[in-house]
């Protein structure tokens, strides 16, 4: 019996992947339910980073395995990414063999469990890279260029790198980054991250978020992490210079608290702040505000590339868009016609100008969003593109 012959098997490692039923990062849920003749298992660790809150599921596709708490990003964090390590790596030397293990970051801890299962498994090591780790937390500031730690990590790195199978990066502004380091180009895939439309459909049983909100004027939604790098202080100095419209960040995070501290201190009392949702209720309800912000802090890891979630859930859900990032969320607003693409510091320039078009013309935009999501960036798309990865490295 050869591997076209058999459903095939495929276990996921992420740490802070999650359930529909769960508000956060569902990639994984989505493709993998799309991908046929595989079965697959996530192993997600127990613990909601940004509530800080653990959680159970019920979904069959889920295993949930203990880490440590923590909050903010010391040496708790580290801790808690070494337990999921041992965590995780238990979880998957039991049960079935799987033809391949699929470790993605960030974090690199978790693809180190994720190679050593492999080869404990006799499987294929497919090695996902959703953020440039160390790179990143050296542009952030959390950790200094050239330090001991530094140098361990990118050895680290580029061991992981040189022992994958294939590794799939989710923007493809990044190749250049993995030509750097010595890395043969055709082992290299991309599967960006996306949205599918019709999850994102208006649901008649919800609540709409305008009536959630209060809202007065246009209702300008931001739904995502509440973190260091996410730039939500320049979200709400456009707030402050806008105060005729409504804002609703969605969402939890470490620098949440302190946001919403500003936002009382300073009166801006046209600021909401909800709490994470389901998914599936978020995508129920986004469509029901006018537009949708992306935006980042200035980091110059985000200069090689980005392939941001919550852009290409406004994009589906048929909001306009104002993005303050470069490369690829930029060429995808302007592309398509989906809205506005500003300078890091020009949120208010961009939502101002967005907000004073009239309701046609703002809906024409989102259509035309949701229209090359459907054609360049659904699940459905990208699924067909990771179905490519797996069968090949299987030889299926």
């Amino acid at each position: 019996m050869n591997g076209t012959d058999r459903t095939r098997r495929v276990i996921v490692l992420n740490q802070y992947a999650k359930p529909r039923s769960e508000g956060g990062g569902t990639r994984h849920t989505e493709l993998f339910e799309r991908v046929r003749g595989w079965e697959h298992l996530i192993i997600a660790g127990n613990l909601d980073h940004a509530s800080g809150q653990r959680y159970r599921t019920q979904d069959p596709h889920f295993a949930l395995v203990p880490v440590s708490a923590y909050r903010g990003n010391d040496h708790r964090r580290v801790i808690s990414c070494l337990t999921y390590c041992v965590t995780a790596l238990w979880e998957a030397l039991r049960g079935p063999r799987p033809d391949v293990v699929y470790a993605s970051s960030p974090h690199i801890f978790g693809p180190v469990a994720g190679w050593l299962a492999a080869r404990l498994r006799g499987a294929r090591f497919v090695l996902e890279i959703r953020d440039l780790w160390p790179q990143s937390i050296i542009d952030t500031g959390h950790l200094r260029a050239g330090s001991l730690v530094h140098r361990g990590l990118r050895q680290l790195e580029t061991w992981l790198y040189r022992r994958a199978d294939r590794i799939v990066i989710v923007a493809s502004g990044w190749r250049s980054y993995f030509q750097q380091r010595g890395i043969d180009d055709a082992i290299v895939e991309w599967v960006s991250n996306s949205a599918e439309p019709e999850d994102f459909d208006i649901r008649q049983d919800l609540i709409p978020l305008r009536d959630r909100c209060d809202a007065h004027g246009r209702l300008i939604v931001y739904a995502g992490a509440h973190g260091p790098t996410n730039g939500l202080d320049l979200l709400l100095d456009a707030a402050a210079e806008l105060p005729e419209h409504t804002f609703a960040l969605i969402g939890d995070g470490i620098e949440k608290q302190r946001l919403v501290h500003r936002a009382r201190a300073e009166g801006l009392n046209n600021v909401r702040f909800l709490d994470v949702l389901p998914k599936r209720e978020l995508a129920g309800i986004l469509g029901g505000a006018d537009i949708g912000v992306h935006v980042l802090a200035d980091a110059a890891v985000f200069r090689l590339g980005l392939s941001p979630n919550k852009l290409y859930d406004y994009l589906a859900a048929g909001l306009p868009v104002v993005t303050n990032s470069p490369d690829e969320p930029h060429d995808i607003v302007m592309e398509c016609g989906a809205g506005m693409a500003v300078g890091v510091g020009e949120l208010a320039a961009g939502i101002r100008k967005l907000a004073g078009l009239d309701d046609a013309t703002l809906r024409e935009m989102g259509r035309q969003g949701r229209e090359y999501i459907a054609k360049y960036r659904s699940r459905t798309v990208m699924s067909a593109r990771l179905q490519r990865v797996l069968d090949e490295v299987t030889g299926g």
